[in-house]
């Protein structure tokens, strides 16, 4: 009987999860303004500061404050007008007006989501219909079951090589899911690899890409060394 009561339990707090999880993402906007900018991703619960001056994006910065501060990022591509099909819905939590015109603000990631289709408008920025259900992960905390040791030590090595310096005591106060996800935003890799990096939907695949990624590159810097050796 108690460990019947004890699997009822367990199996309600977990449909208690999903509930939840699902609610929330249903209160998202299914219609974001984006920001497309190429090289750079962010994720859930990472911080992204944005240096604004474009008049098309001072409009969208602007109006995004006025009305829920939520707003999403994605990469351009190198093609034209056209963009990644994920990216991530981000909440602006600091604003900061310049002097010469320019808006600073940051932003903190909620969740990602999948790109439906763009939606026309006569403002000076885009905005798409999104949809994120492929990405109800973001909103629990998984991570923490991974050992993410070996990638940590990986990712020193990774970044000395790359003559990068990053505090890593303090680095190592963030919870892992902030740790796997700021190591994929400012790791040194191309824009095609960081954009599999954010279409990773689950932790493991994400662990598992960003390992496969770094483990690439130093077997790379090792045989151009015994190379030119």
């Amino acid at each position: 009987y108690y460990l019947a009561s004890l699997n009822s339990n367990k199996m309600s707090l977990s449909m208690c999860s999903i509930i939840y999880y699902t609610y929330r993402m249903k209160s998202f906007p299914k219609i974001i303004p984006i920001f497309p900018l190429s090289g750079v991703i962010y994720f859930p619960k990472t911080n992204l500061p944005l240096n604004i001056f474009e008049q098309r994006y001072l409009d969208l910065v602007k109006d995004t404050y006025k009305k829920d501060k939520l707003m999403g990022m994605v990469q351009s591509q190198k093609k034209g007008l056209n963009v990644y099909k994920v990216g991530c819905l981000g909440k602006i939590s600091d604003l900061k007006e310049s002097d010469d015109g320019r808006i600073l603000i940051n932003l903190t990631g909620i969740t990602r989501f999948k790109i439906l289709e763009e939606v026309k408008n006569e403002k000076l920025y885009r905005e798409f219909k999104v949809d994120y259900r492929s990405f109800e992960s973001d909103l629990n905390v998984s991570v923490e079951n991974q050992n993410i040791d070996q990638l940590m030590d990986k990712a020193k090595i990774f970044f000395k090589k790359n003559g990068l310096l990053l505090n890593w005591r303090e680095f190592e106060k963030l919870d892992k899911t902030q740790r796997i996800n700021t190591l994929s935003m400012i790791s040194p890799v191309t824009n095609e690899e960081k954009q599999k990096l954010l279409e990773s939907v689950t932790d493991e695949d994400k662990i598992k890409n960003l390992d496969n990624i770094i483990s690439f590159y130093l077997h790379d810097i090792n045989f151009n060394n015994q190379t030119v050796q």
